[in-house]
């Protein structure tokens, strides 16, 4: 079967700029119409792009994260929290547990998150917050969710921090990760930077201190 571009990019999940990249390197040679208009075969180009898994073979994925060890009273109850609200809807769900900062991309729980997704096996991504992914950028991670069609569900997104409060997790996070790279996780220093820095937050934010990572 002959189609146009847009329907070929369409039809694989790809921007018709990837198919006029794929042209250029030689991998493809589609046809011309009369008009000059490109024509695709789409028998073809499914041997170049693996198919996503059916909708029933696809799995949810809860996802909990905390920023360290000394919270895992609050990565448990993420947890509970994911199975119950998972179990209500009557969704099956694998949970993957993550340990580090917001601020780090590279955490294990995290990377195999987003490999899942760019292989097709993800249907559902449900999450308790926003930023359970990522401090800054969870909204490429809803993008690449978007492209693979993997469903994102954030059981508590009405409920969103005031300024103050995201003010203190941001400034608790990057103190955390640099701090620790200037003098080691357990210096004195950095202890006193940490004892310091959240006295301040504190200060802020009194009535919901920001160790929740």
């Amino acid at each position: 079967m002959k189609v146009s571009i847009g329907k070929a990019a369409r039809e694989l999940g790809v921007s018709p700029e990837t198919l006029r990249r794929w042209e250029a390197a030689g991998k493809i040679r589609p046809e011309r119409t009369p008009g000059g208009h490109r024509r695709y075969d789409l028998a073809t180009l499914y041997g170049l792009v693996p198919r996503h898994p059916q909708p029933q073979d696809r799995i949810t994925i809860a996802y909990a994260r905390v920023s360290s060890h000394d919270q895992k009273t609050d990565l448990d109850r993420q947890v509970a929290l994911l199975e119950a609200f998972c179990a209500a809807n009557g969704w099956r769900c694998e949970v993957i547990r993550d340990l580090g900062s917001g601020l780090n991309y590279h955490k294990r729980g995290l990377r195999e998150l987003i490999r899942r997704i760019c292989t097709g096996q993800v249907g559902r991504l449900v999450i308790t917050h926003k930023d359970r992914l990522l401090r800054f950028g969870s909204e490429l991670v809803f993008s690449l969710c978007e492209h693979f069609g993997t469903e994102v569900v954030i059981i508590n997104a009405s409920e969103e921090a005031s300024f103050e409060e995201e003010l203190v997790q941001d400034v608790l996070e990057i103190v955390t990760v640099f701090s620790a790279r200037l003098y080691g996780s357990r210096s004195r220093k950095n202890r006193e930077v940490m004892r310091r820095l959240k006295e301040a937050a504190d200060a802020i934010c009194p009535e919901d201190s920001p160790g929740s990572g």
